[in-house]
């Protein structure tokens, strides 16, 4: 039995020539006789309009085709095996409609193409529904070029379609094409291209590695500096003065500050005057002793112009810089990784400046130096074509180790901080590492509760040692604090996290608001955002805070007996990959889990049932301590939502009034037009009543966000499944909770999980 998916339907094909096929067969005739004779007309006329090498070649194309109706018509038997041919390569194009993708490309049956073996000790299937593995190809053998596999492809396409049109007779009258064929016909190889890599249907790696083949172009270095025209001059004690190229640039960072509070700050000016002393010449330095004798006004002036004229461009120039920014995309913004294009996170490396760190850091103002090659370690694959520096550059090492995920890196000045050029979130890489995130998150709720019961024991140890870090352990499953990290004395700002809290961040009451055993936190939290907090704990726990306090002084350490290390350790010995972030990401995502549960409502409609989510994220956001400062235009923002909401409630009011006069007016009547009259003022107060409800809706939602940071929780602590089956639930849009690049990076999640989907 064959299939025919021409049409898609099955159907038997016995072998026998019975009379249907011959009547197919003889009608099959006529049409090609009656076709062919049309083609042949057609030929004569164009041979009596075109010149004479147009003739000769269309009389060649006439005796080509005599030829082939000849050889057609040789044998019956001849007919049929060259029927059953086409058939089979109808059917053959028919399955290549839905082909499979394998590292991106279109996966045709081809020779060169190794099979996956049936073992492979590198690799484990992947989880979702026990699927086997997709990937046929054997990752140690098969030869990552991936350019030359889609033009070998290409070829092949090109060559059967050509085959097929040319076996396939053609109406005397074309068919009109749908809608449906318009939009597929010439988009459907770009569609093939662009489909989604669904990595995580495939097998993935288990010895370590991170990748197989890995070739991209390297970093876009930043512009050199260009100097400032000679019309915009520097003052030195109110005298101009030149300044030397290095001197110049590093004065421009301070320049374009200047309306920024940082200018302002003594940490920031001390710092940055002594790293431009720095890049000045001898004699630079001997006359330029104070920054407050400096007038950088003119520079101040001149970025300021630059700003604005680059708002005013005309379209074309704003034309011309993005299709500059696509070419640079295009040629640096994407790697090949595994036979697969992906999208690059960050290929441009920042230009030097003033370095400003967050809350009042102690480097602040230093000198961030520019990069150049020669820092630059690249990491690529021995066998891929490696990323070339800039002309009479070299890099400082070339790596091949596939045990990393980074493509390039190197060492910045300020803090002796290594930076990365890394993939982008929607890459298999970052998604594999989220997947697995939330995986070990989901793995903890399994033995949570062994866990508390455990360090709730711990409480009453002997060693007080077990007790801190119990005490701890308790504060970032309840709390979701940040374990907190060691500094150097001096190098950063003062934040702290559970580990490294002082006597001074916390007070202890017995009782306060009807409440026994409060604790009162107030510290810096990462980036320097306050943490404030007033919570209720258990007794146990107060009375060691309080053992923990005695015979210390402010700036002494909370848990002087336990630091990051040791929490760490022991968290590993209660479950395999536990960390302090691990509990932070549970309970962020058991959190909205419940909270979604409780909020939302089968009858809402969908701003409310939105409002509900955005509420249940707050939830976790503020578990989180995701705050953010008010934006500034938030008081205009809802000044305009107000006068919307006032605008329409008028419309609603006029609206009722109207419906409420045309039920008058059908009462007394009681005719057909009256009554549609009716209808339609009623569903133009419906239609009123839906856009007051979505404008009031965001304006509460604007309010309750206007100190709170969804996105951070949002895209770093929430299992995105709980989301996407939230929205399948609830036949939310998913575009209404995770926009287009969210989505990306998401879509394995999105692929993944049902409406009964739990954490």
């Amino acid at each position: 039995m064959s299939v025919d998916h021409r049409n898609g339907d099955s159907q038997v094909n016995s072998g026998s020539k019975g009379t249907d096929s011959h009547k197919h067969k003889d009608k099959y005739k006529d049409k090609e006789h009656r076709h062919k004779d049309h083609r042949k007309d057609k030929e004569r006329e164009k041979s009596k309009l075109n010149n004479s090498e147009h003739k000769d070649q269309s009389e060649k194309k006439h005796r080509d085709k005599e030829k082939l109706r000849n050889s057609d018509s040789s044998s019956d038997k001849h007919k049929e095996s060259h029927k059953d041919k086409r058939r089979q390569e109808k059917s053959h194009s028919s399955h290549s409609d839905k082909p499979k993708k394998e590292n991106g490309y279109v996966r045709h049956s081809s020779p060169a193409v190794k099979s996956e073996p049936e073992e492979d000790n590198g690799f484990y299937p992947s989880p979702k529904h026990n699927k086997s593995s997709k990937r046929e190809h054997d990752v140690e053998e098969c030869e990552y070029k991936p350019k030359k596999v889609k033009v070998e492809h290409d070829k092949k396409a090109k060559k059967r379609k050509h085959d097929y049109e040319d076996d396939e007779e053609e109406d005397v009258k074309p068919k009109k094409k749908t809608k449906d064929q318009k939009s597929t016909d010439g988009k459907k190889v770009k569609k093939e291209e662009d489909e989604k890599w669904k990595w995580w249907e495939e097998e993935r790696s288990t010895d370590g590695s991170k990748w197989r083949f890995l070739e991209h172009n390297g970093p876009v270095f930043a512009p050199s500096y260009e100097p400032l025209p000679d019309k915009v001059k520097f003052f030195y004690d109110g005298k101009h003065m030149k300044l030397s190229p290095p001197a110049e640039e590093v004065a421009t960072f301070f320049a374009k500050m200047l309306d920024h509070e940082y200018s302002t700050k003594d940490i920031f000016r001390k710092n940055f005057f002594k790293d431009w002393r720095k890049e000045m010449t001898s004699e630079e330095k001997s006359k330029i002793t104070d920054l407050n004798k400096c007038n950088f006004s003119q520079m101040n002036d001149y970025f300021k112009a630059q700003s604005e004229a680059r708002k005013q461009m005309t379209k074309e120039e704003k034309r011309k810089i993005k299709e500059e920014n696509e070419r640079l995309l295009q040629e640096y913004g994407f790697c090949i990784m595994d036979n697969h294009k992906e999208r690059i996170g960050n290929f441009r490396i920042e230009p030097p400046g003033l370095f400003r760190g967050r809350g009042d850091h102690p480097k602040m103002g230093m000198l961030k130096r520019r990069i150049r090659p020669e820092d630059i370690i690249i990491n690529c694959s021995k066998d891929s074509k490696q990323p070339k520096p800039p002309p009479g550059k070299k890099w400082k090492e070339v790596r091949h180790d596939n045990k990393v995920t980074w493509l390039a890196s190197w060492t910045e000045n300020i803090q002796g901080s290594i930076k990365y050029i890394m993939l982008n979130p929607s890459s298999r890489i970052k998604g594999e590492k989220d997947w697995q995130k939330y995986e070990t998150a989901r793995r903890l709720k399994k033995c949570v509760d062994r866990l508390r019961t455990q360090y709730r024991d711990d409480w009453k140890s002997k060693e007080m040692r077990i007790r801190q870090r119990a005490v701890a352990l308790y504060f970032i499953d309840k709390l979701a604090l940040r374990a907190g990290n060691e500094k150097e004395e001096g190098e950063t700002a003062d934040t702290v996290g559970c580990c490294s809290l002082r006597v001074e961040h916390i007070q202890l009451y017995p009782k306060m608001d009807e409440q026994e055993f409060v604790v009162e936190f107030d510290f810096l939290g990462k980036d320097s955002i306050r943490y404030y907090n007033k919570i209720p704990v258990e007794k146990r726990v107060f009375k060691n805070l309080q053992l923990f306090l005695e015979n210390k002084q402010p700036e002494d350490d909370l848990f002087d007996r336990l630091n990051t290390s040791i929490l760490n350790k022991h968290l590993q010995e209660l479950m395999d990959g536990l960390t302090a972030k691990v509990f932070r990401t549970y309970n962020a995502s058991i959190t909205l889990q419940q909270q979604l549960k409780e909020l939302t409502t089968s009858d809402d409609s969908i701003p409310a049932k939105i409002l509900s989510y955005n509420r249940a994220n707050r939830a976790v956001a503020i578990l989180c301590n995701h705050q953010r400062a008010p934006p500034k235009t938030f008081e205009k923002s809802m000044q305009n939502l107000q006068t919307k909401i006032d605008e329409k409630q008028i419309q609603l009011s006029t609206a009722r009034k109207q419906l409420k006069a045309a039920k008058a007016d059908h009462k007394a009547s009681h005719d057909d037009k009256s009554k549609k009259t009716v209808e339609v003022k009623r569903k133009a107060v419906q239609r009123i009543e839906e856009q007051l409800m979505k404008l009031q809706v965001q304006a509460t939602d604007r309010e309750e966000n206007k100190q709170i940071a969804l996105g951070t929780s949002k895209l770093n602590y929430l299992d995105p499944r709980i989301s996407v089956a939230w929205c399948k639930k609830y036949a939310i849009p998913i575009e209404k909770i995770y926009n287009k690049t969210q989505r990306e990076k998401f879509a394995w999640a999105i692929d993944m999980a049902e409406k009964d989907y739990v954490f």
